[in-house]
């Protein structure tokens, strides 16, 4: 086994073996023993990430050109129904291990200060270490099965971590929104899989007298053995568009143009593949509609909000739409969906992020925003560029966080803004980490200048997204180009109004709070100076490898892209005044921020406490969460009560056992009147019932 395999493999399973030593042997172990067998394993193993990420940059390609898999153990092997527990070694695998095992270890060291007051340390540990780990078996995985055990696992491990303070009645709730929210979009996901395993059999002609498939038709595929999940034979199926023969399907048809019905509709394979999938997407990654668990997600400490927002749980989702490029890459009404919903959620969430006060709401929604970047970057074939943004992105948005963090911890756990002001002096560090963030999440940068890299890391992503989107001749490009410049223009105003509420101006805290606040320790410091040179230097360092001249060699056979997909090289044809539009942009959110948050700060604040329509539209969030309660939870509390008080109570109670025993209660009642006690009253009911008698004699005699 090579340096590489020995490698990928402790990465992905260190992390789970020290959550299970830490969470199991805390007792034994305390908080100092359970903190240590949690992070310095992940730091080892960030550093064996960050080896085969470097040496896949700058070493030669051919390691990952053609994916590998490292096989663990055998799992199901049901027909064509074949999954195992395996490690794929990949450009996609390998990128997703750096910047996972990246992040999460400097969460984990940052945590060791953040958490110091904290009662259950060790507990905390441990849960950080199993969200590790889920997500690196999400991203490892070589087929749908095991990527849904890792999906179901990041989700598990977040319920546990926003609901961390189980104590705090907001935390549980918030929690379970995200636990039911999720529930949602992993419905679509398992249909996507089921669907996938509904089509991809065998055709009955290609079956030897075994039951297994032919060599020829496994030649014709490219793999050495046939599972309706494993990604090898799904994409090479796909690509070759090779005849398949779904379940109950009388001839097999070439896979581009198996259609069968789905909800009354006849519908293409593909395409609802894609869209089922992309609805697991949507959850996991919090696009519109199912988007309204991400900022209640906030509840839980900030060392998990920065976990999941940079490198775990929101990037599952444009993770899943990159390594399905084989998928997406021949359909249209699953991309342009991707494309539509991604482009939306941009615009929408930074929108949002306008009203916002708290500290890490505000950083919340610009996570949200920046994930409808990668994703209309991918449904419009712009994989590489989706992923550039991605890894870019774990940097400025973790070191956001986590200044956001500090900001918190230095006051005494205030995170109301228009409770902040003038802390630049008190939090010098702090200051100039945030404003790194603040940069690259703007996307400053030198725009225009072929082969210049100046500029901070989002520059250089986000500025491939939109010049794809100008670029490309999906119908719906230009949907996405105009709504990623207002969306970066809104970024731009709404992270300076973060900047000059929290830093500048007079203070605004509470005096006590004002005058012991204080910088981060080293022990949450040293992440923060690690986050910014990544957050400064990620995007020109790897600019090359990811989007620009040696993207093919880089990506490999990671990432498939059609023969008339060009968006990557047609984004360097696009006029001049395109790739001077992001910078217009963060010029004049940065203008506007200046003149209604430094030079005239008592107009935002007479605009909220007047309030208005538009300003009550921002501050409730779309009013989404308003009309999400009143049509499902109060449509469901009535749904309930319907079924209870009518259907149960009602009509099955009242009509079966309580309705016999209201009746043989009424008729002992009514019995029970006639026992009087008196001896003239039973006299007359003999003489009666002798009476009745004599009459039905006499009747019967008669006849």
């Amino acid at each position: 086994m090579s340096f590489q395999e020995l490698a990928a493999l402790y990465i992905v399973l260190s992390p789970g073996i020290a959550a299970a030593i830490a969470g199991l042997g805390q007792r034994v172990l305390g908080d100092k023993g359970a903190m240590a067998v949690t992070t310095l394993p992940l730091v080892v193993a960030a550093g064996l990430a960050g080896m085969l990420f470097f040496n896949q940059v700058f070493g030669p390609h051919e390691a990952t050109a053609h994916a590998h898999d490292i096989l663990i153990a055998h799992w199901f092997d049901v027909g064509t129904f074949v999954a195992d527990w395996a490690i794929r070694i990949d450009t996609l695998s390998v990128v997703m291990m750096f910047v996972v095992t990246g992040v999460s270890s400097l969460v984990h060291i940052y945590s060791i200060g953040y958490m110091d007051e904290d009662p259950h340390k060790a507990r905390f540990f441990a849960y950080l270490s199993l969200f590790t780990f889920a997500m690196l078996m999400l991203v490892t995985a070589n087929n749908f099965i095991q990527l849904f055990f890792g999906w179901e696992g990041v989700g598990l491990a977040s319920y546990l971590l926003i609901g961390f303070w189980y104590k705090k009645p907001s935390a549980n709730d918030a929690a379970i929104k995200a636990f039911v929210v999720n529930r949602v979009g992993d419905f679509g996901f398992a249909l996507g899989i089921m669907a996938l395993v509904f089509v991809m059999q065998v055709p009955a002609a290609s079956l030897g007298a075994d039951g297994q498939p032919v060599a020829a038709y496994l030649r014709q595929i490219g793999v050495e053995h046939f599972s309706s999940v494993s990604y090898d034979t799904v994409f090479n199926i796909i690509v070759n568009n090779v005849p398949v023969q779904p379940i109950g399907a009388a001839e097999a048809t070439p896979i581009q143009s198996v259609t069968f019905d789905f909800l009354g509709q006849h519908v293409w394979a593909l395409e609802i593949i894609g869209v089922l999938l992309f609805i697991g997407a949507m959850g996991k990654s919090a696009q519109f509609f199912l988007h309204t668990w991400l900022p209640d997600a906030m509840e839980g400490p900030t060392p998990v909000s920065a976990l999941i927002h940079a490198a775990t749980m929101v990037t599952a989702g444009v993770f899943l739409v990159c390594r399905c490029s084989y998928l997406y890459e021949h359909t249209v009404v699953a991309a342009n969906l991707v494309t539509v919903i991604g482009a939306v959620t941009a615009f929408f969430a930074a929108t949002v992020g306008l009203a916002q006060n708290d500290i890490k709401r505000v950083v919340a929604y610009s996570t949200c925003s920046q994930l409808g970047y990668m994703f209309f970057a991918a449904g419009l074939g712009a994989y590489q560029a989706a992923m550039f943004h991605l890894f870019t992105h774990a940097f400025f948005k973790a070191l956001l966080f986590l200044s956001a963090g500090a900001v918190i911890h230095g006051l005494h756990h205030e995170q109301d803004m228009r409770h902040m002001g003038g802390l630049r002096k008190k939090m010098p560090l702090t200051w100039a980490m945030m404003l790194i963030g603040t940069l690259a999440l703007t996307g400053v940068g030198i725009p225009g200048v072929e082969g210049l890299h100046l500029g901070f890391a989002g520059f250089f992503s986000k500025d491939a997204i939109i010049e794809s989107a100008y670029a490309s001749h999906d119908a719906y490009g230009p949907l996405a180009f105009w709504l990623s410049i207002g969306a970066a223009f809104l970024t731009s105003f709404y992270s300076w109004r973060l900047m000059f509420m929290t830093f500048e101006g007079k203070s605004r805290a509470d005096h006590h709070h004002y005058d012991h606040a204080h910088d981060a320790p080293w022990v949450m410091a040293v992440p923060l100076i690690l986050l910014a040179v990544g957050a400064v230097a990620a995007g020109g360092l790897f600019y090359d490898a990811f989007v620009d001249h040696h993207q093919a060699e880089f990506w490999g056979s990671a990432i498939y892209t059609g023969r008339e997909n060009r968006v990557l090289l047609e984004r360097h044809e696009v006029p001049f005044w395109v790739l001077l539009a992001p910078a217009g942009a963060w010029i004049s959110g940065l203008f506007f921020a200046i003149i209604f948050y430094l030079l005239a700060p008592s107009v935002p604040r007479k605009m909220a406490a007047h309030g208005g329509p538009m300003h009550s539209f921002l501050s409730h969030k779309w009013y989404f969460d308003e009309i999400y309660k009143f049509v499902f939870v109060n449509g469901a509390a009535l749904l309930g009560d319907l079924f209870w008080k009518v259907g149960d109570k009602k009509i099955i109670d009242g009509m079966g056992p309580d309705g016999v025993t209201s009746v043989a209660k009424a008729g002992a009642d009514g019995l029970s009147k006639l026992h009087t006690g008196y001896l003239f009253h039973y006299a007359l009911v003999v003489l009666l019932a002798a009476v009745v008698f004599s009459a039905f004699v006499l009747l019967g005699q008669g006849r």
